[in-house]
């Protein structure tokens, strides 16, 4: 009886392992097994046509001594996500605030300010804000049927990043629906409580909406700030990086390395060097959030 029951255990277990083996496959094949290979290419010199050669910690030496230009996009990636995230995070709860309220058409609001960040990251749209800003472009045209001074928002470097971070800002879509689900599971009873004791909107807003929306804050947090060291698509299309590389955003780099200069060792070592930068940031978001998080459950966590 014991050894039957054992066998049909046994037979369950095989056929579990062959329903999620697709899974399993694509798992270590298309995502472990090319991260141990990042890894091990960063230690070596490698230009896609011969075989890797060994170098140990020459290209993390050659980065942080060596290369201004790795400096300069760590510069730039910093300014860009550190500035944009807080844009959208910021724009995205006060569209949440807004559309929160029960309003006819909410259900298309809703939609219409959604669609930017499914097509935000593609490269039509890129294509198109280049154009917008270009030096014909209908931002200027604008301003010169405002009579107001036109400029080169592209090719100066004390502007062009910030049009990419609009662009980042404008694709606030996902970050205004998760709040926006937020916000609808406080009850209304706090605020009809406060109002009662005599709270005015101010109050009612930093004393009851943002502690008990600090949960949904610190995903949305999380989450875009690893969307902003990621970013590559507005870099690459918008400027190329320029001008005089002030918009040259890590990740750009890192291609430009690996994918033009066919130096692949080395941009193995940049993306294990991005991913400690993301992994430190995360950490200390994560570590600091026992101080500012509220759950409902078990109080600060």
């Amino acid at each position: 009886m014991i050894g039957k029951l054992k066998k049909k255990r046994d037979h369950a277990n095989l056929s579990g392992y062959l329903f999620i083996s697709p899974f399993l496959v694509g798992f270590f094949w298309l995502t472990i097994f090319p991260i141990g290979m990042s890894l091990y290419l960063s230690f070596t010199k490698f230009d896609l046509l011969g075989s890797p050669r060994w170098i140990g910690l020459d290209n993390y030496v050659r980065m942080f001594t060596e290369d201004d230009k790795f400096w300069q996009s760590l510069k730039v990636t910093f300014l860009y996500a550190f500035t944009a995230v807080p844009f959208r995070l910021v724009f995205a709860l006060a569209v949440a605030l807004l559309l929160v309220k029960t309003i006819r058409g909410s259900g298309f609001y809703r939609t219409a300010l959604y669609l930017p960040s499914i097509i935000g990251g593609s490269v039509a749209v890129a294509v198109m804000w280049r154009q917008l800003f270009g030096n014909n472009g209908a931002i200027n045209g604008i301003l010169e049927a405002l009579g107001l001074p036109t400029t080169s928002w592209l090719g100066n470097p004390d502007t062009a990043i910030w049009t990419l971070i609009l662009l980042f800002g404008w694709q606030f879509g996902s970050s205004m629906l998760i709040f926006l689900a937020g916000l609808k599971n406080i009850p209304m009873s706090y605020y009809e409580a406060a109002s009662v004791d005599g709270a005015n909107a101010w109050y009612r807003f930093s004393r009851i909406t943002i502690p008990l929306l600090t949960p949904i804050i610190l995903f949305n947090v999380i989450m875009q700030m690893i969307s902003g060291f990621l970013s590559f698509t507005p870099s690459f299309i918008i400027t190329q990086g320029g001008p005089l590389n002030s918009t040259l955003l890590y990740a750009l780099y890192l291609y430009q390395r690996g994918f033009m200069f066919f130096e692949m060792g080395y941009a193995s070592a940049m993306a294990w060097v991005l991913l400690l930068i993301i992994g430190i940031f995360t950490a200390f978001v994560f570590r600091s959030s026992k101080h500012w998080v509220h759950y409902e459950s078990g109080g600060d966590r």
